[in-house]
């Protein structure tokens, strides 16, 4: 597409809505729709990542690339680069772009890793495009309890929700922490963020919801990701007397070694991994002694315990990728359903963006792979079950089901 060059001169919101502003007077006559995905393709996050994509592409095959009278195109992005081998913002930002300045965009999948949407939200949101995200959690995004100050409301500009996501959002996560924390007999927590947009916000998620039951929130500290001090971070953690510890960080933004260098200072000290860390990338590299006293959370349940749906589609998956589905792979396929179920329920509209935002946001106890549930009016699924994990030869074991009230 090429646009005018007072568009490419504009201010980045400004840019993002060239392609959609210029569109808007033919959008009704448009039939081939664009729904783009961004995921991390390279660094550690790699299978995962292909996993959600190779989910979403099934999901869009199964109805053979058509909703109604429209086709349906799919474009899946690289959010990583060669330099973070994870996920960059500017690389997020180029990506929504991307997008938004497409005007047969009607959906954007993305972003998944903990907290990237805060980039993403803001950009599709000025131009009114639904972005559905399979796996971000952080509650500020939807939520204003425990979330800062000017959040949810920074991340939309145009003063209308665009963002959904089929995950449970991090109060759920919280909720399930500090119910198994309490389950293996945790007193006191002592929670380490990295300061980033998805620590800090399951931390204070946290703090809320140990409010009523405990365990109770010893200290909270931030941990940046290029300190070197995890020596003095254990010696913290051992003054505070906390019997357990919650490392809420993303794989990328936690020091080598820290969660083993805690251990060694705290060998009684129950470890508890949120789903960022939920990753046998993470796991496989802990001690062997460390693994013993090691939990973890995740949205991802045990597939024998998904619906009839859920359990066949890890079943169409190992049939035509000749390989098991990573867990949060189903998520993927959920966040393509929900995206072609909203241009479904917007009938003759279904080309035209704030009427797919519209139906999205209308959708009520659908019944899913992942269970039966609603999009509430914050654009938060109401699904509330987590998993809950121990780790046995550095791998992730399912454990139990946590159900909490969301």
């Amino acid at each position: 597409m090429i646009l005018a060059s007072g568009c490419l001169a504009a201010a980045a919101f400004a840019v993002a809505g060239c392609g959609h502003k210029k569109s808007s007077a033919s959008s009704n006559t448009r039939t081939t729709l664009t729904i783009y995905s961004s995921q991390p393709l390279q660094g550690p996050d790699k299978d995962q990542s292909e996993a959600i994509v190779n989910a979403e592409r099934l999901a869009l095959a199964e109805v053979g690339g058509r909703v109604g009278r429209f086709t349906i195109k799919f474009s899946a992005l690289d959010d990583a680069t060669a330099a973070t081998q994870g996920p960059e913002p500017g690389q997020i930002a180029t990506n929504a772009r991307k997008a938004v300045q497409d005007a047969s965009t009607i959906v954007y999948l993305g972003e998944s890793d903990a907290g990237s949407s805060a980039t993403s939200i803001p950009l599709t949101n000025e131009v009114g495009v639904l972005q559905i995200s399979p796996t971000d959690t952080p509650a500020g995004f939807t939520r204003h309890e425990g979330a800062a100050a000017d959040e949810p409301n920074r991340y939309y500009p145009s003063g209308k929700r665009t963002f959904a996501r089929v995950v449970p959002a991090d109060h759920v996560q919280a909720a399930a922490l500090t119910t198994y924390q309490r389950e293996q007999g945790c007193t006191s927590t002592f929670a380490v963020s990295d300061g980033g947009t998805f620590g800090d916000g399951l931390v204070s998620q946290v703090a809320i919801a140990s409010k009523s039951q405990g365990p109770s929130l010893a200290k909270r500290v931030v941990f940046p990701p290029t300190s070197k001090a995890t020596g003095a971070l254990a010696r913290q953690v051992s003054d505070s007397h906390a019997d357990c510890v919650l490392f809420a960080m993303t794989a990328p933004s936690a020091p080598d070694g820290l969660i083993a260098a805690v251990h060694r200072e705290n060998p009684t000290a129950k470890l508890f991994l949120p789903s960022a860390l939920a990753q046998e990338s993470v796991t496989g590299k802990l001690p062997s002694s460390a693994q013993r006293v090691t939990y973890a959370t995740s949205p991802a349940l045990d597939p024998r315990l998904y619906p009839p749906s859920g359990r066949q589609f890890f079943t169409t998956y190992r049939e035509k990728f000749g390989k098991e589905a990573a867990p949060m792979a189903i998520f993927g396929y959920e966040a393509m359903k929900l995206a072609l179920l909203a241009i479904q329920n917007a009938g003759d509209r279904g080309n035209d963006p704030p009427s797919v935002v519209g139906a999205a946001f209308k959708i009520k106890d659908h019944n899913s792979p992942l269970g039966t549930y609603s999009i509430d009016e914050n654009g938060d699924t109401t699904l509330s079950d987590y998993g809950a994990y121990r780790v046995d030869g550095g791998k992730l074991v399912f454990d139990k089901t946590i159900q909490t009230k969301g």
